[in-house]
C-alpha cells in the first residue's frame, strides 16, 4: 500500500497516533481501488464519479459537482425541483467496505458531530437512503465514526461518533468536520447503514480532488461524494441505495402482530446496556435507540447483541 511515509509500515485504516493496527478486523477489498478490477455493473453515476477522480472533463453542475440527476433537476422555469429519486439508470447497490480497527459501538445518538471547540474544517453531509426500487427508507440507522482534523480517531470517547436514522422521506444530514489525513489513507468518513430488519452495509465515503485518493488501496469511485464550498466551509451530497427492497408495505405496527413472547417491545426507548428477551434469547442493547416493529433484536446486530 503506498503511504506518504513509505519506510513506516502501516495498516489501511492506522493513524500516526492511536493503538496499533487490528488485523482480525480487515478483509480483502472487492471494489474497484487503484489497480483493481470492478465485478460489478458500471452506472452512469460511477462512470462520471470515476472520470472526476481521473480529472476528465465530465458533466458538472455551477458548483462543480458531478451532475447527478436528482441535483440536477430543473423545472421549465429554471427553477429547482425538489430532489426526485432517480435510481434507474443502472446504479448498483452501495458497495461496502472495510469497518477498520476504530469502530466502536454505543455512539451517541445525535446529527452534529462538532462542538464549537472542535478544531477542522466544517462540513455537512446529507442526502437520502433509497432501496433497490428507489423507494426512499425511512428508519434507516447511520452510524458515522471518522478521524479528526489531525488524523486521529478518539477510542477513550466519542468525539467525531454518533448514530442517527432517516426521516420519513429517507434523507439524513450530519454536521461534521473534513476529516484529518493519516499515512496510508486518503480523506474518508465511515458509516454503517441498516435499515430495519435488513443486514449492515459497512462502507467509507471519499472526498473528490484528494490528491491520495489515487495511492489508496481501498478507495472506490462510486463511494465519492458531490462536495462544493459553503462560506468558510463545505457541504456534501451522497446517497445510498441498499441491497434491499424497498417498499415500505403498511409500515410498522405497535405492538408487533403475534408478539412472541419476551420483555423487548416496539414503541420503547433502550438505552445502552439494556438487556431483554426476545424469541427465547436474550439480548444487550448496543446502541440507544426508540424500538419499533421490525428491529426486533434477531434483526438488528448493530443494535442488539445475543447473549449467552
Amino acid at each position: 500500500m503506498t503511504s506518504d511515509a513509505p519506510t513506516t509500515p502501516t495498516t489501511p485504516d492506522e493513524p500516526g497516533t492511536g493503538p496499533g493496527p487490528h488485523t482480525d478486523q480487515q478483509r480483502p477489498h472487492t471494489g474497484p481501488g487503484p489497480g483493481a478490477t470492478a465485478d460489478r455493473g458500471i452506472s452512469r453515476k460511477t462512470l462520471l464519479r470515476a472520470a472526476v477522480a481521473a480529472g476528465a472533463a465530465v458533466p458538472l453542475l455551477a458548483t462543480g459537482s458531478i451532475a447527478l440527476a436528482r441535483d440536477a433537476a430543473r423545472s421549465a422555469t429554471g427553477e429547482p425541483l425538489p430532489p426526485t429519486p432517480f435510481c434507474d439508470d443502472g446504479d448498483d447497490p452501495t458497495p461496502d467496505q472495510m469497518e477498520g480497527p476504530y469502530f466502536k459501538p454505543n455512539s451517541p445518538p445525535r446529527t452534529s458531530l462538532v462542538t464549537p471547540g472542535t478544531a477542522g474544517t466544517r462540513l455537512t453531509v446529507s442526502g437520502y437512503v433509497f432501496g433497490r426500487d428507489c423507494v426512499p427508507l425511512p428508519g434507516v440507522l447511520l452510524d458515522f465514526w471518522q478521524a479528526d482534523n489531525s488524523g486521529a480517531y478518539d477510542m477513550a470517547g466519542y468525539t467525531l461518533r454518533g448514530h442517527q436514522f432517516t426521516d420519513a422521506t429517507g434523507a439524513f444530514s450530519l454536521r461534521t468536520i473534513v476529516p484529518g489525513l493519516y499515512p496510508g489513507r486518503t480523506r474518508h468518513i465511515h458509516v454503517k447503514a441498516q435499515a430495519p430488519g435488513e443486514p449492515v452495509l459497512t462502507t467509507q465515503l471519499y472526498f473528490p480532488g484528494e490528491p491520495r485518493n489515487s495511492t489508496d488501496a481501498l478507495f472506490d469511485p462510486a463511494l465519492l461524494m458531490n462536495v462544493r464550498g459553503a462560506g468558510g466551509g463545505k457541504e456534501g451530497s451522497f446517497d445510498f441505495v441498499l441491497d434491499v427492497d424497498g417498499d415500505p408495505g403498511p409500515g410498522p405496527t405497535d405492538p408487533p402482530t403475534d408478539p412472541p413472547g419476551g420483555t423487548w417491545a416496539a414503541g420503547r426507548s433502550y438505552a445502552a446496556g439494556d438487556g431483554v428477551t426476545y424469541g427465547g434469547g436474550s439480548y444487550r442493547c448496543l446502541q440507544a435507540h426508540t424500538s419499533m416493529a421490525g428491529w426486533e433484536p434477531p434483526n438488528v446486530p448493530a443494535l442488539w447483541r445475543r447473549e449467552p
